[in-house]
């Protein structure tokens, strides 16, 4: 799901739809009659009586806890689960906790302010957010249909825009439809709080450290968001960052699905000029010309945790070394379909049952038949005869040290094996 096309479409329009409303444009409300019926059941005893005025609270408040919930649950489909956990535990918490007091300290109800400009505001910025988290769903099915409708500098100038925007409603110069006059300070001028003084300098400092990207800066911070840095047309001194792409005597360089693959390459591979192979067989044979061990790495064009772990761990100094000097790296993209395997080639996978017929099913096929796991990222090593390094193969750490100090004991371990 987290990588079919239709399903980030569908996720695409859904964050649009949740944005616009609450940006104001319209109210999604469920039946009143649903709300009527909890209503009257809540006066019921015992713990009924409880769960239905919770019920009828859910209700008459869905429109503005359903895009909440609903985009924790589409984070979650999408195997993301410490942000929806943490999401989940906080809208329940926020939800609970007043009842909670009110109830131990009754007396504060007379002191509770109105809800009002605030609570909008509120509901305008997390439109706002919604709004740049949808471009992230077209982004994926673009990516996976290769349409290069959102290439990396549209995408940065789609979300300079969106957070700018939010910045100048944060200092009171947009209006929507539901929002009251600024506050009025003691001499009967509006006013800005410091509240809001506060999120709009951190908002326009993040639309200041965006505007680098449009050259093709890197921004490491949230690059597993972005479209591939390869996507970018426009790389400025393009000539001296990407470092020469050569190979060992006798090594042949990757060809097989070069041309296709080559714009999906992390910034750091290609600024570092690490040689990588797209293939399986071409890297195994560079393995064995070469007398390195061979890592695979099962990757996607849509995984954000592979991007994390290339930006955090591949960039290191110590961590790039030992890959180009010491390893014959293989990226397998495990979500390509828009390359299709020959006819001849094709095959039905009983593990991931369907007939296997692209690029992205082959892999898939391979880690989830050969090391029993469909995650990424996940690096397995072997040696020239296609034999595991480790017993096991390395997830998603994006620990510098621990990722040396596996490379070095893999490393240790082909030494052994071949005597070299």
């Amino acid at each position: 799901m987290a990588t079919n096309w239709i399903a980030n479409l569908v996720f695409f329009a859904l964050f649009l739809l949740f944005g616009f409303s609450f940006l104001g444009a319209f109210e999604i409300g469920l039946p009143s009659s649903w709300t009527n019926k909890a209503s009257m059941k809540s006066g019921t005893g015992s713990f009924w009586g409880i769960f239905f005025m919770a019920l009828t609270l859910a209700l008459v408040s869905f429109s503005c806890t359903g895009p909440i919930v609903g985009n924790l649950i589409v984070l979650a489909s999408n195997g993301s689960y410490m942000g929806p956990l943490v999401g989940m535990f906080a809208f329940s918490l926020a939800l609970a906790l007043p009842f909670s007091l009110f109830a131990l300290f009754p007396g504060m109800l007379n002191s509770i302010g109105k809800a009002g400009g605030w609570l909008n505001a509120v509901k305008v910025t997390l439109g706002f957010i919604e709004l740049a988290l949808a471009l992230k769903f077209l982004s994926n099915a673009d990516l996976s249909k290769s349409w290069r409708l959102l290439d990396r500098e549209v995408y940065l100038a789609l979300w300079i825009v969106i957070f700018a925007l939010l910045g100048l409603y944060l200092l009171g110069k947009l209006k929507f439809h539901h929002d009251d006059d600024l506050p009025k300070n003691d001499f009967g001028h509006p006013y800005l709080s410091v509240t809001r003084l506060t999120f709009a300098i951190a908002t326009f400092s993040f639309v200041v450290y965006m505007i680098p990207g449009l050259w093709g800066a890197p921004l490491k911070g949230i690059s597993a968001f972005l479209p591939p840095y390869g996507t970018q047309d426009f790389v400025q001194n393009s000539g001296s960052a990407y470092a020469p792409v050569s190979t060992a005597p006798g090594v042949l360089p990757p060809e097989k699905y070069v041309k296709q693959m080559r714009i999906y390459e992390p910034e750091v591979v290609r600024t570092a000029g690490l040689v990588t192979y797209y293939d399986y067989d071409e890297a195994l044979a560079a393995s064995r010309a070469s007398h390195k061990p061979l890592m695979l790495d099962f990757t996607g064009i849509n995984c954000i945790n592979c991007r994390k772990m290339e930006a955090q761990v591949w960039s290191d100094p110590q961590v790039m070394r030992r890959l180009k000097e010491n390893f014959i790296v293989a990226s397998l993209f495990t979500d390509v379909q828009q390359i299709e395997i020959p006819e001849s080639e094709e095959f039905f996978s009983k593990e991931l049952n369907e007939k296997v017929n692209t690029v992205g099913e082959k892999f898939s096929h391979l880690q989830v038949s050969r090391y029993g796991t469909l995650s990424q990222p996940f690096y397995i090593f072997l040696d020239d005869k296609e034999q595991k390094l480790a017993p096991d193969g390395y997830p998603y750490i994006p620990n510098v040290q621990e990722f040396v100090a596996h490379l070095d004991k893999v490393l240790e371990e082909y030494k052994k094996r071949t005597g070299q």
